[in-house]
């Protein structure tokens, strides 16, 4: 399915539309400016309707665990007073009014003119419920044209949902455009990036390395890469309350998110003391899995199939097999790792615990600078400013008490970065 001037088109016609396209992105940028208050407002009534259960029976067939929540987070994005909190802490008050600067030493004035980037290819990836959705109203609102190739894994609802938006406001329509190209319609979508001024991709390595493979020269990519949680141990303020929080947070959200805890690092290289923290978290472990019961195997399933099957090719290719231990638990599991790395866990309940001393923190963490997201720090009171200009130091760019590595902050940075302003270019005049 296809959004094309805020009508639906059958796949088919793809090419012919693309063939188009251009010249009617061109027209919109010649001779139209979005507002951003009519985008604010559209979005705002967007999230009534979505809260008045319009789109719930598409909502349903996504089968996300704690839906009820997910949506609460969806509709508190949407409203007016988070929107412009938003637009404000990121581009700052009256960003797109054009200003005239005032140079020292009696130099040149100029006209500063804040300018949407042009056109936007936003490439959205399938494991982040209404992850397209959010990244085109973010192209909306810095007034970008904005094309969009979903994920496969979308199932029609971001197309239903911008349709709706269009709807409420219909300037939106010269501004969107919609395509379900598969990734492997290599043809189809380096049209798309050839008219793109940035390429928005989301995804892993592949996906990213992918896109840069055939953006074209110029083209400004903007990616935002899957990025790894940890948290860091060095002693505690309130032991019984911080090791709940860490463990409910480790259940709840099933390891799935960027922020997710994957690794939990212990301010030693005691093998003794991580397997005296493994028996004694375990239990608070186990506690949060009955608190969060899963509603569904089939993704844990196939995960168990995986690492079974990546054991069985160590075996069969004489692999070397690393010496963990494991601390299996009730629909949890805690394993320790002889590494210092920060990696990827089994997830759903199952985490790794290493050693990383206080001295090794940093150079540690910058051999994964690339993947640094949100650490979970509990320490002592006295060591918090410590430890947290420490892994500021280090490339981290979330630091949180561990309960809230995944909660969501109005205003707050993506990986370190202020999506707005990446979408937005400066024009000086004299």
């Amino acid at each position: 399915m296809i959004l094309f001037k805020g009508d639906l088109y059958h796949s088919k016609d793809q090419e012919i539309i693309l063939n188009q396209l251009e010249d009617e992105i061109n027209k919109t940028r010649r001779t139209k400016m979005l507002n951003p208050e009519k985008v604010i407002v559209a979005l705002e009534k967007l999230g009534q309707s979505i809260a008045e259960g319009e789109f719930d029976a598409l909502i349903s067939q996504l089968n996300i665990e704690g839906i009820e929540k997910h949506i609460d987070i969806i509709l508190m994005s949407l409203k007016r007073e988070n929107i412009e909190y938003k637009v404000k802490t990121e581009l700052g008050e009256h960003y797109f009014d054009i200003q005239k600067t005032d140079p020292p030493f009696n130099q040149k004035k100029l006209w500063i003119r804040p300018m949407p980037l042009g056109t936007l290819l936003h490439i959205a990836a399938g494991n982040i419920d209404g992850l397209p959705v959010f990244s085109v109203a973010e192209g909306l609102i810095t007034g970008n044209v904005n094309i969009l190739k979903l994920p496969q894994a979308d199932k029609g609802l971001s197309i239903k949902i911008i349709k709706k938006l269009i709807e409420i406001e219909p300037d939106i329509s010269d501004f969107v455009y919609i395509f379900d190209t598969p990734s492997s319609d290599l043809h189809a979508i380096k049209k798309m990036a050839e008219m793109a001024d940035g390429i928005v991709v989301w995804g892993g390595d592949a996906a990213i390395s992918a896109v840069r493979q055939f953006a074209p020269v110029g083209c400004k990519l903007i990616e935002w890469g899957h990025k790894l949680g940890f948290a860091y141990i060095s002693g505690y303020e309130d032991k019984e309350k911080e090791l709940t929080a860490l463990a409910e947070h480790i259940i709840s959200t099933r390891q799935l998110l960027c922020s997710s805890c994957q690794t939990i690092f212990l301010d030693t290289n005691s093998q003794e003391e991580l397997h005296a923290f493994c028996e004694e978290f375990l239990p608070y472990l186990e506690v949060a899995a009955d608190k969060y019961p899963f509603q569904s195997i089939d993704v844990i399933a196939e995960r168990t199939l995986q690492k079974y099957y990546e054991k069985l090719d160590n075996i069969i290719s004489g692999s070397a097999i690393r010496n963990d231990r494991v601390y299996k638990g009730k629909h949890c599991s805690l394993t320790i790792c002889p590494d210092k790395n920060l990696e990827l866990s089994d997830m759903f309940g199952n985490c790794l615990v290493k050693g990383l001393p206080r001295s090794e923190l940093f150079s540690t963490l910058r051999k994964h600078k690339g993947y640094l997201q949100t650490a979970g720090l509990i320490c002592q009171r006295e060591r918090r400013e410590e430890l947290t200009d420490l892994l500021a130091r280090s490339g981290v760019v979330r630091i949180m008490r561990a309960g809230d590595m995944s909660s969501a902050f109005c205003g707050e940075a993506h990986d370190g970065e202020y999506a707005l302003r990446r979408y937005t270019r400066i024009v000086n005049i004299q």
